[in-house]
């Protein structure tokens, strides 16, 4: 090779390496995936979170009204398949539902299964996804130690335990797909259990 053509082969190179016309586009190519993966994150799991907390409240108000609730009528049934006092735990729960905004899946129209004593199971299905699920439990027990005298010793207590099940439809699941084909964040339900130690 000649050497003026040499000098002016490797100047020519030095210039394409120095030229950055291009490298803003392929940087944006790389980076808009990682950018929209983290915006829909962000914005998922704050919505995940929030629902999270109205649930928790949400059964939380829940048990402590059944377990305020008198145990006489629990071997009856009423309008809903269970007991009126637990048909009325339903009622609440699928008001408290609509009242913060969230679509209670028919739960107002379902009927109880009763798979064991003194529990109740209501599923509605009129959500995407998963199905919404409410049991109540008004025969849970756990023990408790207390410490000091006079009251020293441990104790049993008969409480009401209310699981509230909510199906979440992940937007995550479209886009982490971009960074990682074969990932799957799966439809996973917001899961609430609170109990209450019966007062009747």
């Amino acid at each position: 090779m000649r050497p003026w053509l040499k000098t002016t082969f490797v100047k020519h190179l030095l210039r394409l390496l120095q030229e950055t016309r291009g490298a803003e586009l392929i940087e944006f190519a790389v980076s808009l995936p990682l950018m929209m993966v983290f915006t829909i994150g962000i914005y998922d799991f704050s919505n995940a979170f929030i629902l999270k907390q109205k649930i928790t409240q949400i059964a939380s108000n829940a048990a402590r009204v059944a377990a305020n609730q008198p145990t006489t009528d629990l071997s009856s049934t009423g309008s809903c398949g269970a007991p009126t006092s637990i048909c009325s735990i339903r009622t609440i729960v699928d008001r408290a539902l609509t009242n913060n905004g969230i679509v209670d899946c028919g739960l107002s129209g379902t009927s109880a299964s009763s798979p064991s004593t003194l529990v109740w199971t209501f599923s509605a299905s009129g959500c995407t996804g998963n199905q919404l699920t409410l049991i109540i439990n008004r025969g849970y027990t756990y023990d408790t130690t207390l410490p000091d005298p006079p009251f020293q010793g441990t104790y049993r207590i008969e409480a009401t335990q209310v699981t509230l099940s909510y199906p979440y439809q992940w937007q995550f699941n479209k886009v982490i797909t971009l960074i990682a084909p074969s990932a799957n964040f799966g439809n996973n339900p917001v899961q609430s259990v609170t109990t209450m130690q019966n007062l009747n």
